[in-house]
């Protein structure tokens, strides 16, 4: 493996380094391709679109300033350091609250219960970490080496930026903190992975001589800062891997109610339409003709099925949700999901 050369480290500070004038090229190039990723992602959240969400990240600018992080990092360039973090919290803090004017706007009555672009950025877990590292890795290893520089548009829709804090907005917006805070996670988790690889490619490639050669600014290099990168992901890893459990036992949770709720809808000629588990809250959703099932009769089923412990949300398709707490045999009827 060869190093840059003083070229490739000029061209990779000048791409990766924002200029500070907001009427610059690059900073306004940043600003308004990351408020178009954030409202194409928004709209493609809400729309259940997993090909415009896909198109929200190919457009995103996110991934500059965090390989600019990682670059600064290695070159101990406090300045740069300051300023390209400071742009991926600002530029996070705004697709938030863009995602949040969405979920305003457009929030459906099941608080995008049923959304499959929500669903599958609420539950990160520790794959998700390692798919991260191994993005954040070709992402770093496209800059240093032009001859695969085509890679990027890969990189973009394998590294999930924007669309989880598009989520995270809209969940703020119809009081899903929770979730919202799991899909800030899985954001957290992708920029911690990228500044993590993308410092050890800069360091093997031997990008702070090259950059001395070129002369950009470059400071002494501790291993601390290592050890500090190093931290927040295994840091990060906690609640990852709490995460992975989560899941694996929402997924038991699951298929341990559904033929229990099959049974019960089978007696008023009712279909069940889904059943999923959410941090072992048993949601299901079931549709029919009137009159109803009795939400309390499938209360009573789990119960007498070893499931007393999981609080149940049932969705009758045209009709209301039921919230039905674990320990107890009474229901309520609401307009909208738990969230």
């Amino acid at each position: 493996m060869t190093g840059v050369d003083t070229g490739a480290a000029q061209r990779m500070s000048e791409a990766l380094f924002i200029e500070r004038e907001w009427r610059s090229r690059s900073s306004t190039r940043f600003w308004v391709l990351l408020t178009l990723a954030a409202v194409i992602a928004s709209a493609g959240v809400v729309g259940d679109s997993t090909a415009t969400v896909i198109g929200a990240m190919i457009v995103a600018p996110l991934m500059t300033p965090i390989l600019g992080s990682a670059l600064a990092l290695v070159l101990a360039d406090r300045e740069h350091l300051l300023r390209s973090a400071l742009l991926v919290l600002g530029g996070a803090a705004a697709v938030i609250v863009i995602g949040l004017l969405f979920g305003w706007l457009l929030s459906p009555p099941d608080a995008f219960a049923s959304n499959s672009q929500v669903s599958s950025r609420i539950s990160p877990r520790l794959i998700d970490l390692v798919a991260a590292l191994a993005t954040g890795t070709v992402g770093a290893f496209a800059l240093v080496r032009t001859d695969i520089s085509d890679t990027l548009p890969g990189v973009a829709i394998a590294i999930s930026l924007v669309p989880p804090l598009a989520v995270t907005g809209l969940l703020i917006a119809v009081g899903r903190y929770h979730d919202a805070g799991e899909a800030a996670l899985l954001f957290t988790t992708n920029v911690a992975a990228i500044v993590a690889t993308g410092t050890l490619v800069f360091l093997a490639y031997g990008v702070r001589t090259a950059a001395e050669g070129a002369g950009l600014t470059v400071g002494a290099f501790h291993g601390r800062s290592l050890v500090a990168v190093a931290a927040v992901v295994l840091l990060i890893a906690v609640p990852l891997t709490t995460g992975t459990l989560t899941v694996a036992r929402d997924r038991a949770l699951a298929a341990e109610a559904r033929p229990v709720a099959e049974r019960w809808a089978s007696a008023g000629s009712w279909q069940i339409a889904s059943v999923e588990a959410r941090n072992g809250i048993v949601v299901i959703g079931v549709l029919g003709l009137p009159p109803q099932p009795a939400p309390t009769a499938l209360r009573a089923a789990l119960d007498h099925n070893g499931m007393r412990d999981a609080d149940l949300e049932l969705h009758l398709v045209g009709g209301r949700t039921h919230w039905c707490p674990a320990d107890s045999t009474t229901c309520t009827a609401r307009e909208a999901s738990r969230g």
